[in-house]
């Protein structure tokens, strides 16, 4: 069991082809007191992941039960075709699912794109991974049709991809559990992260405390005109005192002058 004061750690999940860097970076040069830990995971294993509390959020593939989980699209991938470099569909900058209607496809058991199956002739069985399509593919047995992360994911130097322009596409989103509830602190932050928000922003824990610390100058300024003011009201008097001082000195010489002579009797 651990206590209130352990360190908070942030977990966040991905799925393969996911490529969460660029956001763990801005993560560690903000929060700098708080580790964000990566935690891979298959696809089919992802919303689990997040209902168990395995992770905090997680970067998957749509869809996901909204009944569960929350989910924010971020960004919609390219969908391509692997296939052998010497195979006849290098030729096209880019294909369609009708071309690749007399071919061999192979459709993995975790496959995420959103359909029914690839176009073309079915495999006589399914690999259990896409790795192991990927596989297949290099022996010449079929073609796959992945989202473009999971080629390059994938990369062999005797395969290449090419877009295929009306397949399904896969959208990435960040997910965390706790529908119809306020985002925990931390996921807030990520949340503004992968949205683009500034260190200043006020959504959030650390913009927040950055709100606060920014106003807390002005408050004492505020505080130190306050406390002039009030020394200069006090002093006023006292300065005026000292002008009639100084006035009467400045009269001294004259009567001085007459107060040196005597009245001369007749």
């Amino acid at each position: 069991m651990t206590g209130t004061d352990d360190p908070q750690v942030f977990r966040l999940g991905y799925v393969p082809g996911v490529t969460p860097g660029k956001w763990v970076g801005v993560w560690n040069e903000r929060l700098r007191d708080v580790p964000l830990e990566l935690v891979p995971v298959p696809p089919g294993e992802a919303a689990a992941l997040l209902r168990s509390g395995g992770a905090d959020a997680g970067l998957l593939r749509l869809p996901v039960d909204r009944t569960e989980l929350n989910a924010i699209p971020l960004y919609t991938e390219t969908t391509v075709v692997i296939v052998p470099k010497d195979h006849l569909v290098t030729a096209a900058e880019e294909v369609t699912l009708a071309d690749l209607a007399d071919e061999v496809t192979l459709h993995p058991l975790d496959d995420c794109l959103d359909w029914d199956g690839p176009p073309g002739e079915a495999a006589f069985e399914r690999p259990g991974t896409t790795a192991d399509a990927v596989e297949l593919v290099a022996a010449g047995i079929g073609l796959l049709v992945v989202p473009q992360s999971l080629a390059r994911l994938h990369h062999r130097k005797d395969l290449t991809y090419r877009p295929v322009t009306d397949a399904p596409q896969s959208q990435v989103a960040l997910s965390w559990p706790g529908v119809g509830e306020e985002a925990p602190d931390l996921v807030e932050e990520f949340i503004g992260i992968v949205r683009g928000r500034t260190v200043n922003s006020t959504r959030g824990r650390r913009g927040q405390e950055a709100t606060a610390e920014k106003e807390r100058p002005t408050a004492k300024a505020k505080a130190k005109a306050k406390a002039g003011n009030e020394r200069g009201r006090k002093a006023a008097p006292g300065g005026a005192a000292g002008g009639g001082g100084r006035r009467t000195g400045a009269g001294g010489p004259k009567s001085g002058g007459r107060r040196g002579g005597k009245p001369r009797r007749r």
